[in-house]
Parts: C-alpha cells; structure tokens; sequence
C-alpha cells in the first residue's frame, strides 16, 4: 500500500490560491457560509504563506567575513 504525501504548494501557487478566494468571496452567488469557509481557507493559506517568507528571510542571513552571521544587506 503506498502513502500519499500531500506536496505543500510554493509560495507562488499559494498567492494564486488567495487570489481565487478573494474573487470568490466578492461574487454576488457566495452565501453567508461559503463565505465564512473562504474566510477561514483563506486565513490558512495566508499563514502557511507567512511561514514560508519567515523561512525564506532566515535563510537570507550571511556569513560575513569574520563568520559571523549578518543579516541579508548589512547593517546600516
């Protein structure tokens, strides 16, 4: 029996996905429930998207010339 892993989508598919639901819920046939799972399928995409732009940002740090971590443009 083989497992299905689900793939997380990338950052760019999940702006898409949000993009949807917003035309969604701004359609005039959207009932007062559809509109309250949009919310909440929305609400989680939008987190899963902050997760990924946290790890992308962590990910920017750079080792200076003394080895040191230094945050992604340098210190000003």
């Amino acid at each position: 029996m083989a497992d299905t892993v689900e793939k997380e989508p990338s950052l760019e598919e999940s702006f898409q996905e949000l993009d949807q639901i917003i035309e969604k819920m701004q359609g005039r046939e959207v009932t007062l429930e559809e509109s309250f799972a949009l919310y909440e399928q929305g609400i989680r995409t939008l987190k899963l998207c902050t997760q990924k732009i946290d790890a992308v940002e962590k990910k920017m740090l750079l080792l200076n010339a003394q080895g040191e971590l230094e945050p992604f443009g340098g210190a000003v």
